[in-house]
């Protein structure tokens, strides 16, 4: 496994969504879905002013909010 590289996402898309996918893909000739992914991703954070090594969690963008009574305790970890 590439150094950095420790977790996995799986995802479900659409047949037009995979289709589209691979079109880019094959455009921009990236060798793997995955590379296409990581590139679509980059742009696409690049685009909202977010950078990928910015330091955010995803826990900022989360709907539930953070406390001693809520999902998690503040710190990152979960309540018991």
């Amino acid at each position: 496994m590439i150094k950095g590289r420790a977790e996995r996402l799986q995802i479900m898309l659409s047949p037009e969504e995979l289709a589209a996918l691979d079109n880019y893909r094959f455009t921009y000739r990236m060798p793997t879905r995955a590379a296409a992914v990581r590139e679509l991703l980059k742009l696409g954070m690049a685009s909202a002013g977010t950078e990928a090594a910015d330091g955010s969690k995803s826990s900022n963008y989360g709907v539930l909010r953070r406390g001693p009574n809520s999902h998690t305790d503040g710190d990152g970890g979960t309540t018991a």
